[in-house]
């Protein structure tokens, strides 16, 4: 290697740039042998993962309209098997680690009911436009934290390096904006729980149609979360304003408490801080399965793996369903997940020497055909296995875009488990194109001192 090439190199490396952009060539491929957002549009040789013809994008007939429940798109579906603790040798190729120990410490109740595979994710025609300008564009710099040349798509469709695929998460589109229920339990070793209802108002600014990357003028997402029970956390309010430069300008946060009645810039929301309302069983970078900066971890892209993964929940999703008939002792009712053999990004995040984070290692799987990161596995500093994600969703076929309906976390030491994103005896999610103003601490103020 000549010195200029060398020098060219050494720069690249201590900037921190991931070289992401795409050869025409390679982004061409995302009209051909690959989805308009990256996943292989080809089924498995077996035919147990079907190609992909478009998704989902028309309602079925028991869907009532704009506003109304997601009603279930394939009743007639039947399992095909049940994965149990007598058979669970024959799937363990196809399961995480962490299922494979939910079935180790709770075998005499836990199952789960696999179905056939519905490839059924979909996004609005413009994202699929922005995503092939993204794949000539995106880039990383500064360690990955930093997002440049990227809007309304995915940033990287084909991903070459570990933090692609979870900024693919993180920006994954859901329309413009949402208001909708966040209720969360934190159930004990016995069964019991108490219910936490936030309300949560947000943005998805980088998925607004028509904008440039310098329109976002930073900031991908607004976020407001606000406590409506119990009574000793009501009024509590968190305000986020995520950033896409995070070295430019880490995550602007700031919370209101009702008892000062002020509200306050909030440094700590963010990384192994516990979560609102969560009991100490999740931390702030677990909400939407993870959020936030990515500077804490080493990220390594381990390829691609067929797997059994929560998919088209909308039984459990169910408005006919009670809290209590989900949240049973020690997991929720395995009676009503849906489980489909999907495509999965496999992602290895280990934490960087000279920082810290509860957890030390953490395994994500990130669905291939939405983006999606639709289980983890967190290890403890002793590189225990701790703590086991997943994350239920249906297909909101109407937008279209993927929709969480609840999200696990199981504590595999303590024996108890959170499930927070559902809305079962809520209002369905509402799409909401907010104004930007409406996040203005200024204005949160008001509201919060009504």
């Amino acid at each position: 290697m000549n010195r200029t090439a060398f020098a060219a190199l050494l720069l690249a490396m201590t900037s921190g740039t991931a070289i992401a952009k795409l050869s025409p060539a390679e982004a061409d491929k995302l009209k051909k042998e690959l989805t308009p957002i990256g996943a292989e549009r080809a089924g498995n040789k077996d035919g147990s993962i079907p190609a992909w013809e478009g998704g989902l994008t028309k309602p079925p007939a028991c869907f009532k309209g704009a506003g109304a429940w997601y009603c279930d798109p394939f009743p007639e579906d039947k399992p095909k098997f049940t994965i149990t603790k007598a058979n669970v040798d024959q799937y363990k190729a196809q399961l995480t680690d962490g299922q494979k120990a939910l079935f180790a410490k709770f075998g005499d109740s836990y199952k789960m009911n696999v179905y056939p595979t519905r490839r059924t994710a979909a996004f609005p025609d413009f994202v699929y436009e922005a995503t092939y300008k993204n794949a000539l564009n995106a880039e990383l710099a500064n360690g990955g934290e930093s997002l440049n040349g990227a809007v309304m798509g995915i940033p990287f469709p084909i991903p070459k390096s570990g933090n692609e695929p979870i900024w693919n998460h993180k920006l994954r589109y859901r329309g413009a904006g949402v208001d909708r229920w966040n209720i969360q339990a934190a159930v004990t070793t016995t069964g019991a729980f108490n219910l936490v209802k936030i309300r949560e108002q947000v943005k998805f600014l980088y998925g607004t149609k028509g904008l440039s990357p310098e329109q976002l003028n930073n900031v991908g997402i607004y976020f407001m979360q606000t406590v409506t029970a119990p009574p000793r956390l009501a009024g509590t309010i968190t305000l986020v304003h995520e950033t896409l430069d995070q070295v430019k300008e880490p995550r602007r946060a700031w919370q209101y408490n009702p008892g000062q009645r002020r509200l306050r810039r909030a440094p700590n929301v963010g990384y192994d801080n516990p979560g609102t309302g969560s009991d100490g069983l999740r931390t702030n970078d677990q909400t939407d399965t993870f959020n936030g900066a990515t500077d804490r971890y080493t990220w390594k892209l381990l390829g691609k793996k067929e797997m059994l993964v929560p998919y088209s929940s909308y039984a459990l999703h169910s408005n006919k369903l009670k809290y209590a008939d989900i949240l049973k002792k020690t997991h929720i009712n395995q009676d009503l997940p849906r489980y489909e053999l999907h495509r999965v990004w496999v992602v290895e995040a280990n934490v960087k020497p000279n920082t810290t984070h509860i957890y030390k290692k953490r395994f994500f799987y990130v669905d291939e055909d939405s983006w999606q990161i639709v289980a983890v596995d967190n290890y403890d500093a002793r590189n225990t296995l701790w703590r086991v994600q997943e994350t239920h969703s249906v297909m909101a076929y109407d937008k279209p875009f993927l929709n969480p309906v609840l999200e696990s976390v199981y504590d595999l030491q303590s024996g108890r488990y959170l499930a927070q994103a559902m809305n079962n005896e809520e209002n369905e999610n509402g799409e909401q194109d907010y104004d930007v103003g409406f996040f203005d601490p200024s204005n949160v103020s008001k509201q919060a001192s009504k």
